[in-house]
């Protein structure tokens, strides 16, 4: 299905009604990506806190891939064409009319993360891996998106980036205007204790 009609799992149903006893923020502001997914995984969060979900246009996935390209493929399938997206690394590729370019994704997140400075302190961000570690790379002083090398270097630093689903990050501006992110390893263990949802019948 299109990359944002993609739902929560089972699992992902029940990480995201477990989150909002473990992430210990009153939100001043709540931005959502526009997929399903994370507007369903900041549902109970907000539940929680009586906060409203603000759709931003900027936070959504990385779009690699035309949806179109893979109608009626599983897992298995979808994986060799990732594969060799990466292994292309061509910034410029864009692997149909569906399909963003890294460029466009590049752009898009730098557009973001000029508006970090604005963001009241308590913000909450539900948004997706690939997505996150972009703007982690560019807070932390990584090489411009604009060669192959460049991409290739960014990919194999999100690649060891833990990234588990309800990963969560602190974003903390520093003295001398730098960020820092920092992950929250207490709610990391706390969600791989989490269950999956049984389904009802």
């Amino acid at each position: 299905m299109e990359h944002s009609a993609i739902p929560l799992s089972p699992l992902g149903v029940a990480q995201a009604a477990a989150l909002p006893s473990v992430l210990d923020v009153k939100p001043s502001l709540v931005l959502v990506s526009s997929y399903r997914r994370a507007l369903e995984t900041a549902g109970p969060f907000c539940a929680r806190h009586g906060s409203l979900q603000e759709i931003h246009p900027l936070l959504h996935e990385f779009s690699a891939l035309d949806a179109n390209q893979l109608l009626g493929m599983g897992g298995a399938e979808r994986r060799p064409l990732a594969d060799a997206y990466w292994q292309a690394c061509d910034p410029a590729l864009r692997s149909g009319p569906g399909a963003e370019t890294f460029f466009e994704f590049d752009a898009r997140v730098e557009a973001f993360a000029t508006t970090l400075p604005s963001l009241p302190d308590g913000s909450v961000l539900f948004g997706h891996g690939i997505w996150f570690a972009l703007l982690f790379w560019k807070l932390g002083g990584g090489d411009a998106i604009v060669t192959s090398r460049g991409m290739a270097a960014f990919r194999r630093f999100q690649l060891v980036l833990p990234m588990p689903n309800c990963a969560v990050f602190a974003l903390e501006l520093q003295p001398g205007g730098q960020w820092s992110a920092r992950a929250d390893a207490r709610v990391r263990h706390a969600m791989e204790y989490v269950q999956p949802l049984e389904a009802s019948t």
